[in-house]
């Protein structure tokens, strides 16, 4: 297993290379939607956990590979069902007959890209499964505590359609994934673009590597190295104190964090060794508006229009 604390960090001009390069590598696939992508590298950098929620068939699942790829990583895919165990995602001990004692087979949560397809039809003992992996980047079973793998990324999915046949996720849960994204309908000439790349061969099985796992490492230190000011602190502690005075639920301390962490990122992504508001204000959408619940009274508002009337509202300087 990888120390973290012996790997050293790239250039930041390395880094916005690298970052750009994996940019472009996942776009070869994933046509059309530069935004979503720049945001899951962003993610990635700033070692998030990312949901994606949208209706089937739009490239949830594609682009998790496409990243896997491009970062030359490990990549396992945990299709959940309503019979899911827990176990099927941390991995088990099995008696080994030869040996006469148990051995541990590793779960799919050991990988560095882990797909959770669909994860909102499993009931939540089994989602809660990733909980300890996501926040901790370790797994205990049996009594036993294993490391993931360094980086480990979680991208989970869950459609937006049939409501009924799915469990609501827990705030627990939903609390650690530091984006939510959504993909939506490639526009026409996008979706013309996608149907003359998949005609044969589809180009993620041409795909080649634009990094190493050894070097998003490298890059992940140089993000946690971004320079950050009192008032950008500030500033992200007014956004997510206003979520709280205008929701039932608003954005937990951990939320404010990883809006730090991801503007540190996007800071990367633009060549920069400090944040500017201006890179709060891009990754504040995607990583506040998941964690606010507006309540039962709240006339049709949603966790969105708190989040875009924070950065409304609130001023960057005071």
């Amino acid at each position: 297993m990888q120390d973290r604390s012996t790997t050293d960090p790239l250039p930041v001009e390395k880094a916005t290379e690298l970052a750009e390069a994996v940019s472009d590598n996942i776009e070869d696939v994933i046509i059309g939607q530069r935004d979503a992508v720049e945001h899951l590298v962003t993610g990635v950098l700033a070692r998030g956990h990312v949901l994606l929620e949208d209706v089937p068939g739009v490239g949830k699942t594609m682009l998790a590979r496409a990243l896997a790829r491009s970062i030359d990583g490990e990549f396992r895919r945990v299709q959940f069902t309503p019979d899911l165990l827990p176990s099927d995602v941390t991995g088990t001990n099995v008696f080994n007959q030869k040996t006469q004692e148990f051995e541990f087979r590793p779960g799919p949560i050991f990988a560095n890209v882990v797909l959770g397809d669909e994860i909102n039809r499993a009931p939540p003992k089994t989602q809660s499964a990733l909980l300890e992996a996501m926040e901790e980047e370790q797994v205990t079973v049996d009594g036993v505590t294993r490391a993931v793998p360094d980086p480990m990324v979680v991208i989970a999915t869950q459609n937006s359609v049939e409501p009924e046949r799915t469990y609501e996720l827990p705030m627990a849960e939903v609390d650690r994934f530091m984006k939510k994204l959504s993909l939506g309908y490639p526009n026409e000439r996008d979706e013309q673009r996608v149907l003359e790349r998949v005609v044969g061969q589809h180009p993620i099985d041409e795909l080649e590597p634009a990094a190493t796992v050894d070097e998003l490492r490298q890059a992940q230190r140089t993000v946690a190295s971004i320079g950050v000011t009192d008032p950008i602190r500030a500033y992200a502690t007014r956004l997510t104190r206003y979520t709280r005075e205008n929701a039932q639920l608003g954005v937990s301390p951990r939320g404010t964090i990883k809006l730090l962490s991801a503007a540190q990122a996007r800071a990367v992504l633009a060549g920069r060794e400090y944040v500017i508001p201006d890179d709060v204000q891009v990754e504040a959408r995607s990583v506040l508006a998941h964690r606010i619940r507006v309540g039962a009274d709240a006339s049709g508002r949603t966790g969105m229009d708190v989040a875009e009337r924070a950065l409304e509202n609130v001023p960057v300087e005071q």
